[in-house]
């Protein structure tokens, strides 16, 4: 059942009157208090005539929950629930596809079939609404996207350290290249003429043990966060990159979160946007430090 609230006295009231032996009230947070979800609302409400439209259709086998449609989603239609994108109501979806190009595993797509109309005022309310939840939820943010779960990895003990070969010991730095930014490195940097190129998630660097020895070594290091910078900015840097410089080979490290795979499709895009075909090799790091794809 959505997770969307609504809060209007006159629809509880409502509710109240006509169905107080049904009462299906779902306790939430401090914030949402006694709420009841958009589902109830819709079985609660008159029937809403339905008509052939276009709408989103999310496949639920594809999603992976990384959640960059949603905020290209501008009316809210879409939010992530059990780990899982959903349509919110079928009234505030425009059926236009501004969230289709944000997901890296093709899991939307526009249909046409019989639908709610959209609902321009509805989706002003809903906006409101969850704006102000935003406003007084709590600093803390819930974790519904895996690169934020909590984990606890286990290390070597300080004897297993010590008993360690020291073929595996940390070695002196690999670096050749300053700044290692994505947002700072300018297009036309020398050191980027024919360049073997590492373009890598940050928490790669931490992640992996022998980050240096395997990856830095006879490579040009990108750094950036595909999460949190931004991707249209980061599709614009890569593709002036491409255009000026003779790269040779692109090596992708990302960890193995949903939200880290958008490093792949940023870098697709930027050479579609440059013209420019450049070899791709996709490492995928887990939490734990292992290779786990290549």
């Amino acid at each position: 059942m959505f997770g969307e609230l609504f809060d209007d006295s006159r629809v509880i009231q409502a509710k109240n009157a006509l169905y107080p032996h049904h009462l299906r009230w779902r306790k939430k947070t401090a914030i949402t208090q006694t709420l009841f979800t958009e589902q109830d609302y819709h079985e609660r409400k008159p029937h809403t005539m339905k008509i052939m439209r276009k709408i989103i259709e999310i496949d639920e086998t594809l999603c992976d929950g990384c959640g960059l449609c949603v905020p290209a989603c501008a009316e809210g239609a879409i939010a992530i629930i059990d780990r899982k994108a959903r349509l919110v109501s079928e009234r505030y979806c425009d059926g236009l596809g501004a969230c289709l190009g944000n997901c890296p595993t093709g899991a939307l797509k526009v249909i046409e079939r019989q639908a709610e109309d959209f609902d321009e005022e509805a989706v002003k309310e809903h906006l409101k609404r969850r704006d102000d939840v935003k406003e007084t939820a709590p600093s803390t943010p819930p974790r519904t996207c895996p690169s934020a779960r909590i984990m606890d990895l286990d290390r070597p003990t300080p004897c297993q350290e010590a008993n360690r070969p020291v073929s595996q010991r940390p070695r002196a730095s690999l670096l050749s290249n300053w700044p290692l930014q994505i947002r700072l490195v300018p297009p036309d940097a020398p050191f980027l003429k024919d360049a073997n190129l590492l373009i890598a998630a940050d928490c790669t660097a931490v992640a992996y043990p022998d980050f240096h020895n395997q990856f830095v070594r006879s490579r040009i290091v990108l750094l950036g966060c595909p999460k949190f910078d931004d991707q249209s900015a980061y599709i614009e840097k890569f593709a002036a990159i491409f255009r000026a410089a003779d790269i040779k080979k692109i090596t992708c490290l990302i960890m193995e979160v949903p939200c880290c795979a958008t490093m792949m499709v940023l870098i697709d895009k930027a050479m579609e946007m440059a013209g420019r075909s450049v070899p791709v090799e996709n490492i995928i790091i887990s939490p734990k430090g292992d290779i786990v794809k290549r």
